[in-house]
């Protein structure tokens, strides 16, 4: 038979005590920062987080109000070149900036047009038809989305840090969280219990927060970067290659498809994604996707002479610097639009879930205010 073990000293206690009590002090800590910083900036993060979950959505947004901007496929697809021709013959006195990829299969390609009186719109061509259907003002629901999101509607000097500053706050938020939250990886099939209103929105609270915790991280890490971009830490632009015509030099559709067909036959991996068919210097240039992932389409480009076709050169984005990979992952990450509309759905979902996790904090906060208001309004009854 074993003998008993020896009964603990009176300073070992004191110590298990200590070490016990100093546990839950440092976790009161982390709760009582995580509860200021989600009062503190509660609404304004709300409101930053709806706009930018909408923004996700904003391509499709537009397509729902605007009905230039919808299509009925078909087998056959219209050539750039036969886009480029379309739209220069629908508006010959505008002047043709670019011309962009579909969002997706029932969506017009978008031409971007300025007027004689400098004012930026946007004109819609069927992809495979090649006529136009249309043309809407530059200024839609994308562009408010984003711009509100970006930046409040206020100077980008201005609006870009205020916003992207929000992202600190959230990583604090998401650190405080798991020493909050002793064994949160536990959380993510517990389901609220509804007991009382207290502890069902603690409960979803959490269920929010651990399915969020990706999300929160890769949100608030992009926003940080959007902090350094703003405060200077922006990565050098590479300057693509020029055919530098003394005038400005647009090319038509035949040679836009030729330029189309040559960078194929050179670049069988490039998928192009957009077209710029000229300007001021005479270059034809074609943006789009190849090796490189998680890239913004200007990321990969093609140059060519707008005169005689000539190829000038390229630019694969697996060449780029760490800095600038980051620069141009960090758009993709951010809302999601790196690969076709489900993903983009799948952000809009996690937007909608980090929304509701700010918004259900402070809604929790108000009931523990309430809750502690009406245990002392009992204290001072019976003692009354």
């Amino acid at each position: 038979m074993n003998a008993p073990a020896p009964a603990a000293s009176a300073s070992s206690k004191g110590s298990a005590r200590k070490e016990v009590g100093g546990k839950s002090a440092g976790r009161r800590v982390w709760f009582d920062l995580h509860s200021w910083v989600g009062l503190k900036l509660s609404l304004f993060m709300s409101f930053v987080l709806l706009t930018g979950t909408l923004a996700v959505l904003a391509h499709e947004i537009d397509w729902l109000l605007n009905p230039q901007m919808r299509v009925q496929p078909i087998a056959q697809r219209a050539s750039w070149g036969e886009m480029v021709d379309a739209v220069r013959d629908a508006y010959p006195d505008w002047t043709f900036e670019s011309i962009d990829r579909p969002e997706a299969e029932r969506f017009a390609a978008q031409a971007s047009m300025r007027t004689p009186q400098g004012r930026l719109r946007f004109v819609w061509v069927d992809p495979y038809r090649g006529t136009v259907t249309g043309d809407t003002a530059w200024f839609n629901a994308h562009r408010l989305l984003r711009n509100t999101h970006r930046h409040l509607m206020m100077p980008t000097w201005l609006g870009v840090p205020i916003v992207a500053a929000l992202s600190v706050p959230l990583l604090i938020s998401l650190i405080s969280s798991l020493y909050i939250y002793r064994h949160w990886w536990r959380g993510f099939l517990t389901w609220p219990r509804r007991e009382r209103p207290r502890r069902f929105w603690g409960d979803l609270h959490r269920l929010l927060g651990v399915w969020s915790l990706a999300f929160i991280a890769l949100i608030g890490l992009t926003g940080v970067w959007y902090l350094i971009e703003s405060l200077g830490g922006d990565a050098p632009v590479v300057k693509p290659p020029s055919a530098s015509h003394a005038v400005a030099v647009r090319a038509d559709g035949a040679a836009v498809d030729r330029a189309v067909a040559q960078a194929r036959q050179r670049w069988p991996g490039f998928v192009i994604e957009g077209v710029v068919p000229g300007g001021k210097d005479g270059t034809v240039l074609l943006t789009g996707q190849a090796a490189a992932v998680l890239v913004r389409p200007r990321a990969n480009l093609v140059a060519f002479d707008a005169v005689d076709g000539r190829w000038l050169g390229a630019r694969d984005a697996r060449a780029l610097s760490v800095h600038q990979r980051i620069s141009e992952m960090a758009d993709p990450l951010h809302f999601g639009n790196f690969a076709g509309f489900w993903i983009k759905l799948l952000w809009f979902a996690f937007g909608m879930m980090l929304t509701a996790l700010s918004l259900s904090g402070v809604y929790l906060y108000g009931l523990r205010i309430a809750e502690s208001w009406r245990s002392a309004q009992r204290k001072r009854e019976r003692s009354a």
